[in-house]
C-alpha cells in the first residue's frame, strides 16, 4: 500500500472526528446527515456533511480503508486539490442520484395514495411527523409503500459515494493493478472488479436487497451516483489529455 498521502490524512481525520462527535452529540446526525430535499429536515449543507458521517464502525472502516488504499494513489498523481475536487464533486453527485431516486419513490407512492381519495396534505403532514395511516399498506404494493416511506423520512450518511468515484478513478488509471481483497480469496484486476461491483450495487439497487443481508439501509443509488460522476469527470479528463488541462494549473 502507498503511504498516505496530506489530503487522504486530512479526510481521514475529518471522517473520524465527526463520526467520535456522532457518538457524543446524537442530535448532530438529524443536522448533519442527507435528509429528502422537500422534507422540513433538509438543509442545505448536507450533501456536503453527509460525507463525514456514518451509521457504525464497519461502516466507516471500510469506507477509510478504501479512501487511504485507493484516494493516496490517486492524490499522489494528481497532487492534493485535484483529489479534493474530485472527492467532493463524486461525493455531491452521489447525494444528486440519491435525491432524485427518493423523489421518483416518493413522488410515485404519493400520486398513487391521492389517485385513491387520500388527502395529499394529510399524507405529508404525517409523513413530515415520520409517521404513516396504516390503510396505505392495504392499499399499496409492499416495495411501494416501504419506498415512498423510506424516501420521505430516510436520512442517508456516508463517504461511500465519493469512496465509488475513488474506485471507478482508480480503474481508469490502473485497469491492470490486482486487488487482494479481505472477503475475495484471489487478485482481481481493477477493470474487472470495479465493473462487478457496480453492477451489483444496481441489481440489489433495483431489488431493494443487501449483499451482506438484511435487505434495506444501504444507500445502492448514492454509491452509483458517486461512480457515475466519477467516470464523467475520468472520461472528460482523459479526453481532454489530464494534465495538459488541469483545472488547478
Amino acid at each position: 500500500m502507498m503511504p498516505m498521502t496530506d489530503m487522504v490524512k486530512h479526510l481521514l481525520i475529518i471522517n473520524i472526528i465527526f463520526f467520535v462527535g456522532s457518538f457524543l452529540v446524537p442530535e448532530a446526525t438529524e443536522i448533519l446527515a442527507l435528509h429528502y430535499f422537500e422534507s422540513d429536515k433538509f438543509r442545505l449543507w448536507q450533501p456536503i456533511t453527509h460525507m463525514f458521517m456514518h451509521g457504525g464502525l464497519m461502516h466507516i472502516f471500510f469506507n477509510m480503508f478504501a479512501l487511504v488504499s485507493f484516494g493516496s494513489a490517486l492524490e499522489h498523481f494528481w497532487g492534493g486539490k485535484k483529489f479534493l475536487f474530485f472527492y467532493f464533486s463524486c461525493g455531491i453527485g452521489a447525494a444528486l442520484v440519491h435525491s432524485a431516486v427518493n423523489y421518483y419513490g416518493y413522488h410515485q407512492g404519493l400520486d398513487f395514495l391521492v389517485s385513491e381519495g387520500i388527502n395529499k396534505s394529510e399524507i405529508v403532514s404525517l409523513l413530515a411527523q415520520e409517521k404513516f395511516d396504516t390503510r396505505w399498506q392495504e392499499m399499496m404494493n409492499p416495495s411501494d409503500f416501504t419506498q415512498m416511506i423510506q424516501s420521505y423520512i430516510g436520512k442517508a450518511v456516508g463517504a461511500s459515494g465519493a469512496v465509488y468515484g475513488l474506485l471507478v478513478a482508480f480503474a481508469f488509471m490502473f485497469p491492470n493493478a490486482e486487488l487482494a481483497l479481505m472477503f475475495i480469496p484471489i487478485p482481481i484486476k481493477a477493470k474487472y472488479f470495479v465493473p462487478g461491483l457496480l453492477l451489483i450495487d444496481l441489481y440489489l439497487g433495483l431489488n431493494g436487497g443487501s449483499l451482506f443481508g438484511g435487505g434495506t439501509g444501504i444507500a445502492h443509488f448514492a454509491h452509483l451516483g458517486g461512480a457515475l460522476f466519477g467516470f464523467i469527470m475520468m472520461w472528460y479528463w482523459k479526453k481532454n489529455q489530464f494534465d495538459n488541462n488541469r483545472w488547478d494549473r
